[in-house]
């Protein structure tokens, strides 16, 4: 490729960041959001702010919830053209297995579950014929929330940082998959091309030419984060590796793995099939008790975080309960398993072996269950810095050619520029865009959330017309007003956003705050006005005129990005 091993590493280093840079842009904003996510889905819908609550008594309360739970209508039509037949009346099916998650920070309670249906598929191979319900529960009460009020942050943001809501062939998947391997690429090669790491910790310009003051932030944020981005890029991609990049499971070895959960069933002594005898379900308080009393004996005393039962209404049903995982940083476990229809002990889930105990823990440190506020706002520090060095990245591509561009009619910079104008303040433009739609939209409109959505794709595309139509004058070797310009729209926006929270909830700064302290709201409203500062900092620095480089600094750059 080139002669110079250092040159090497910088067009890989160029070139792949550039190529998906985007991607992690996505993955990378939308990441540091997710964080709060539960807090954006107080904020999002009303009705749910309240204090969290522990899992509820089933037997006086849940176990009339899933008498009035239903199979997804979605679902439903899927597995219709599966089947050979048509269908029975939803109202008619059987529920054989549910679950009820809840976590340290969730007021409502999210239940689901599976009903058997009687048809037979269509291919002999399909063996696992389910429709599926869910739903979003009061734990105070047993009310069901609206289907659609979209839990923007659980649901929307949080899907999108790691599918990009491309679910077609789990495609966002593995292209943000590619996109994690890519930026492993680039924190390795970018290490090789910038030998003085040291210097760069410290040394940031701000009031140099754009291009060296870019190219000091870029280094400044990769070195100062590095580790928290090698760390989430490396365990992200580890986290989907056996389940949609290499998912030899449910392919090549599919049989084996079936013959693998039949001998696994039969060690652990958790039935795998139903028996086909009816059987009551005895009280499953009681095992709630017999669990937490185990855990206490364990000198690990908690609240339950994840309830199961397998097989319900069958002689082999079985009641898994999981203690809630917010004492420690590896996910939900410490499963103890009773036998439904008597409430007898059947297994109590031993110490997880050294490989799955080490997966565990980079899966709960990926993913932040545990409660630790400050280092949550750490994960988000190091989102944002992230989210810096890709778009600084981008910012000296531009300024490193636009010049030539310009002297040769080029017209990459200003592709490249659009893009990155949309990939930055036009992908924030969109998720506040959302949250005013949030705010201005009744709470009782026919499909709200799909309109949030809605406004989210529409805000995101409009973004990037605009910074395509004003990116003339980067053909020119001039800067693309259109940056100054969406950062004025983002702060009016998020400005907006706290504005209509307070007026359609009452809820204000001063109530959530000082009269009636309710962090998760506040702490949106105070992230939004800091946007909004941000934004308009950066706006009026925009505007400020420069005159048109002379040439570009390219001995300057070291062979960066």
């Amino acid at each position: 490729m080139l002669n110079n091993f250092r040159l090497s590493m910088a067009w890989v280093h160029t070139w792949f960041g550039l190529v998906l840079g985007f991607v992690l842009m996505v993955a990378f904003f939308f990441g540091s959001l997710s964080v709060f996510d539960r807090e954006i889905d107080r904020w999002a819908v009303p009705a749910t702010r309240f204090e969290p609550q522990p899992m509820p008594s089933y037997d006086n309360l849940l176990a009339d919830v899933y008498t009035r739970l239903k199979p997804d209508p979605v679902d439903m039509a899927a597995t219709a053209k599966r089947v050979i037949g048509e269908l029975p009346a939803a109202d008619t099916m059987p529920l054989v297995s549910l679950f009820a998650y809840t976590t340290h920070r969730d007021p409502v309670l999210l239940i689901g579950g599976e009903f058997g249906i009687p048809n037979q598929p269509k291919d002999p191979a399909d063996d696992h014929l389910h429709v599926h319900g869910r739903a979003t529960v009061d734990p105070r009460t047993g009310e069901f929330l609206p289907d659609d009020a979209l839990k923007i942050g659980s649901d929307w943001f949080y899907p999108l940082h790691y599918s990009l809501h491309l679910n077609w062939m789990y495609l966002g998947t593995y292209v943000v998959g590619l996109a994690g391997l890519v930026m492993l690429v680039a924190l390795i090669t970018g290490v090789i091309m910038h030998r003085k790491v040291f210097r760069e910790f410290f040394t940031f310009r701000p009031n140099k030419r754009i291009q060296r003051s870019a190219l000091d932030l870029h280094n400044m944020t990769g070195v100062v984060a590095l580790p928290f981005h090698f760390f989430f890029a490396f365990t992200g991609v580890l986290i989907f590796a056996g389940f949609y990049y290499f998912p030899v499971s449910q392919t090549l070895l599919k049989p084996l793995h079936d013959q693998h959960e039949v001998l696994e069933a039969a060690h652990t002594g958790l039935p795998h099939d139903e028996a086909g005898i009816p059987a009551p379900l005895a009280s499953v308080d009681a095992m709630v008790a017999e669990a937490r009393r185990i855990w206490a004996e364990r000198d690990m005393a908690g609240e339950v975080g994840f309830l199961t039962i397998e097989h319900l209404g069958d002689a082999n049903g079985y009641v898994s309960i999981y203690r809630a995982g917010s004492d420690r940083v590896a996910l939900v476990g410490e499963g103890i398993h009773f036998r439904a229809s008597t409430g007898e002990l059947l297994r109590e889930d031993p110490p997880s072996p050294p490989v799955e105990a080490v997966a565990r823990f980079l899966t709960g440190l990926h993913l932040q269950h545990f409660e630790h506020w400050a280092l949550r706002w750490l994960y988000v520090l190091g989102g944002l810095l992230g989210c810096v060095c890709i778009a600084t990245g981008f910012v000296f591509f531009v300024e490193k050619r636009k010049q030539d561009h310009a002297r040769r009619g080029l017209q990459g910079c200003r592709v490249v520029d659009a893009l990155a104008v949309a990939s930055v303040t036009g992908m924030v433009l969109a998720a506040v865009a959302m949250l005013v739609a949030n705010r201005i939209l009744p709470e009782a409109v026919v499909g709200k959330g799909e309109w949030e959505k809605a406004v989210f794709w529409w805000a995101w595309g409009l973004s990037l017309l605009h910074a395509l139509w004003r990116s003339a004058p980067v053909a020119k070797a001039l800067r693309n007003p259109a940056w100054a310009e969406q950062c004025w729209l983002l702060a009016l926006l998020a400005v907006t956003a706290v504005l209509l929270n307070w007026v359609s909830t009452g809820d204000h700064l001063f109530k959530t705050v000082v009269t009636d302290p309710y962090w998760p709201v506040a702490g949106v409203d105070l992230s939004l006005l800091a946007s909004a500062a941000v934004a308009v900092f950066a706006a009026r620095k925009l505007a400020q005129p420069r005159t048109v480089q002379a040439s570009a600094l390219c001995t300057e750059s070291g062979g960066g990005l």
